[in-house]
């Protein structure tokens, strides 16, 4: 069989066996057009089955998690954890808590945590976890019982060097402490285990900053490819997290305006630039909406809605609120809008249909597998020093993690010239993330 015949015989397949996993097929779909030349140069990755091999997770654990409200009510949820691929280290990705969180959803970015773990050129693997736990509404102490609960069935599951998960949506410093300290009480002090933690007990500086700095970085080294500076342009992001908050800063820091972000509920627009330390008081310290920002500053707007219906000239855009933010329509907007660079903050934020209309108009996209990785890549760094009882300065990390999104930017772009698709950072992401994985996985044998 030759790769074609195999790759659409392979996409027949996963079109019936995950029918009902939208965003994992999705995934599945962009992924296999993009690395196709890969396996036309490879006959070996055909003869072995890869793709069909890597689109099973080596293990999926699904969970009970019962917990007490603050009413002593009994309540209940489901946790998972998705080891997808030890192929390069132990699995590494984070844990989200939100109710939409399914197996599909899990399986989608824990099978984008492979290539974007490759990419950083760590030694690490592939996974991701979580649960449909809401920590937004609930006290201090019912998130701490929750996150209690959960650890004490995923500790049989993890370790330093087994699996490290780390946060994501819904899991911050806080729901990190929670977790670190009942894995502590159950199996003993192991700083390793888990990344994003407090600086007081093994975590990086540098780390909560790295996302976003990591996006921005990214998206600098595609206008420097371009012949054009980053000072001066105009960046809309979504998203309020530590990704956007650390965007922001960093776009500010560089030159840019950051004229937006965004919430579950709406967005602002601030044309003088958001206040980053406003922004962290209202969002970290607070925990409160964007309308809290607004109150507070004279220069910003308020709307409920999408950031990305908005008309406003812009340069830059950086989606970092959650997959499949940005469609067709918004895609659309974001061509009037004047947005040339995108760097995709989140986790698959534009759907195939916005991501085929913003490459027809020649927008240069930066994939979420690289421009996203800085935070993960700091995580390994983080495990790094955990393993040699070492803690590095704010300056020699954020040094590395430069360094570390220029080379994933370069080697994207080697790739994508190389097998044909210049230009096309999301094709040369695949091809560069996904050769390093296929190359282990043929020598480690059947597994």
């Amino acid at each position: 069989m030759n790769a074609q015949e195999y790759i659409k015989t392979t996409q027949e397949k996963w079109h019936t066996q995950y029918a009902a996993e939208p965003e994992f097929l999705q995934v599945l779909d962009e992924f296999v057009e993009s690395v196709a030349p890969v396996f036309e140069e490879h006959p070996e990755f055909v003869e072995k089955n890869l793709l069909q091999i890597l689109a099973i997770p080596e293990r999926i654990i699904s969970f009970r998690v019962p917990w007490t409200d603050d009413e002593g009510n009994f309540r209940v949820n489901t946790g998972y954890r998705v080891q997808f691929s030890s192929a390069l280290g132990p699995y590494k990705g984070g844990l989200r808590f939100h109710p939409t969180v399914n197996q599909s959803i899990l399986k989608f970015l824990g099978f984008e945590q492979i290539f974007k773990n490759s990419l950083t050129g760590q030694p690490i693997g592939g996974g991701k976890g979580g649960s449909d736990f809401d920590p937004k509404g609930k006290s201090d102490n019912e998130i701490m019982r929750f996150a209690q609960s959960f650890m004490t069935e995923l500790q049989k599951f993890i370790g330093p060097d087994l699996d490290v998960p780390a946060g994501d949506i819904g899991v911050g410093g806080r729901e990190i402490g929670f977790l670190f300290g009942q894995y502590k009480k159950i199996r003993g002090f192991e700083n390793g285990v888990l990344t994003g933690k407090p600086l007081s007990y093994g975590g990086s500086l540098a780390r909560t900053e790295a996302t976003g700095y990591g996006a921005v970085y990214f998206i600098n080294e595609m206008l420097k490819t371009k012949g054009e500076d980053i000072a001066g342009k105009r960046a809309i992001i979504s998203g309020a997290g530590n990704v956007a908050i650390y965007a922001a800063e960093k776009l500010q820091q560089l030159g840019a305006t950051a004229i937006s972000v965004s919430d579950s509920t709406g967005y602002i627009i601030d044309e003088t630039g958001i206040d980053v330390a406003l922004l962290k008081d209202v969002k970290e310290v607070r925990r409160e909406r964007l309308t809290a920002y607004a109150e507070a500053k004279e220069t910003a707007t308020y709307y409920e809605g999408s950031v990305w219906d908005h008309d406003i000239q812009a340069d830059l855009a950086i989606p970092a609120a959650t997959q499949n933010e940005v469609k067709l329509p918004q895609a659309e907007q974001l061509i009037k809008n004047g947005v040339k660079f995108i760097s995709e903050g989140a986790n698959m934020p534009l759907d195939a249909p916005a991501t085929e209309k913003l490459l027809a108009a020649d927008v240069y996209i930066g994939p979420a597998k690289a421009a996203n990785a800085g935070g993960v890549a700091v995580s390994a760094l983080e495990m790094a020093q955990n393993s040699q009882r070492q803690s590095w300065s704010f300056e020699e990390v954020d040094g590395m993690l430069q360094d570390i999104m220029k080379d994933i930017y370069n080697n994207a772009e080697t790739a994508a010239r190389e097998y044909g698709k210049e230009g096309n950072l999301i094709a040369g992401a695949n091809i560069a993330g996904f050769k390093k994985v296929a190359d282990a996985m043929v020598s480690q044998g059947l597994v």
